[in-house]
């Protein structure tokens, strides 16, 4: 009887069959109809705050909708907004800074680097555009040159 006893004063929570026991017992046999009732009234008291509530959240949300059209805000405004922002928090970070300094400086040395190769190339084709006039003229000259002999 003491072990009894002390199974209904343990204080642990529910393990997993104990839970399952709980959850597939019918209660309502240990009600009394008055018990019953009384519940009954309250789960239709919740169910219609429940509604209500539902209800108010929705005209609050269209009346919000109103006031941000009247702004002048609409969604493409408020991602703007918050894209603008973001980026703004982003640009004054360090990292950012240090990331753009060094990007900045990279392109500013691939420019340089480009442009040189550029040069190079443009003077190799103005040397050979060069060479390969004056081969041609000599050519031309000396072709009719070897028809007389």
């Amino acid at each position: 009887m003491e072990a009894q006893a002390q199974g209904l004063l343990e204080t642990e929570s529910l393990q997993g069959r104990d839970e399952d026991a709980v959850a597939s017992a019918d209660f309502s046999s240990m009600l009394s109809e008055e018990e019953k009732e009384e519940l009954k009234a309250e789960l239709v008291q919740l169910e219609d705050e429940i509604t209500t509530l539902r209800q108010v959240l929705s005209a609050k949300e269209r009346h919000l909708v109103e006031i941000k059209q009247k702004l002048g805000m609409n969604l493409m405004n408020e991602l703007k907004q918050n894209f603008s922002r973001s980026w703004h928090d982003m640009q004054t970070t360090t990292a950012y800074k240090k990331t753009h300094e060094t990007l900045s400086h990279a392109g500013q040395k691939a420019t340089a680097a480009f442009s040189n190769v550029g040069t190079a190339i443009s003077k190799k084709f103005g040397d050979m555009r060069s060479h390969s006039i004056g081969y041609s003229i000599r050519h031309s000259i000396s072709m009719p040159a070897m028809r007389r002999k």
